[in-house]
């Protein structure tokens, strides 16, 4: 972790490394994703297939992009999704915020951009459907995220969680979480901290089955997704 989140919960990370601190929901909470994953992943079979192939097959590049993201009590892990941005991602993104001061802002407030260069033509229609998150359903199943939680972050993201950090290190990040349909990137990152924060302190499995069926008209009206 970065130096400054350490410092803000030194108490907290130091219980962390100890090990103390088991994820939120329990055996209980990791029965149901285990479950929930294992059973979508049957019955998607078909479209998982199918977008493998579209993915693939539309610039030449990997099905798959993996990116490094904080989980439970720390622990870095590989978060999944199908590739929707081009390979060479990292040169386009700097060249264009370089370019344009506007873009740059709204990048340094967000960490995304309603219009992102990177992104291919099949990208954008799969993050317009969220389903270029599907692949996390991988990830579900090795224990590494939830069906419900805060989405995960990278660590320089961790940062801008100040105290409230301790919420999120205290469960299993999630492909759907309160954030997710309450506007996504249509609030602010200081309610994204406060929906998280209130998910982790009012944790329940019906609450989680709640957000799951909110989950589903939010993601067929697109709302704050880009």
């Amino acid at each position: 972790m970065k130096s400054a989140t350490r410092s803000a919960n030194s108490a907290f990370f130091s219980a962390v490394e100890s090990g103390i601190f088991p994820p939120t929901g329990g055996f209980l909470k990791r029965s149901f994703d285990f479950t929930s994953a294992l059973l979508a992943l049957v019955f998607i079979s078909p479209l998982f297939l199918m977008l493998v192939l579209l993915v693939k097959f539309s610039d030449k590049g990997p099905a798959f992009y993996g990116h490094p993201r904080v989980g439970h009590n720390g622990k870095t892990f590989r978060c999944l999704k199908f590739r929707t941005m081009v390979t060479d991602g990292d040169r386009v993104l700097q060249a264009y915020l370089q370019s344009d001061p506007k873009a740059l802002e709204e990048w340094r407030a967000t960490r995304k951009l309603q219009n992102d260069p990177r992104v291919t033509v099949v990208g954008s229609i799969l993050r317009k459907l969220s389903l270029d998150e599907l692949p996390q359903l991988l990830n579900i199943l090795r224990g590494e995220m939830s069906v419900v939680g805060p989405r995960p972050v990278v660590e320089e993201e961790l940062e801008r969680y100040e105290h409230a950090a301790v919420y999120y290190l205290r469960t299993r990040p999630g492909l759907t979480g309160l954030w997710q349909v309450s506007g996504r990137n249509d609030v602010s990152y200081a309610s994204r901290v406060a929906f998280d924060t209130h998910y982790v302190q009012n944790w329940s499995l019906s609450r989680d089955m709640l957000i799951i069926a909110r989950t589903i008209p939010a993601v067929c009206l697109s709302r704050g997704s880009y």
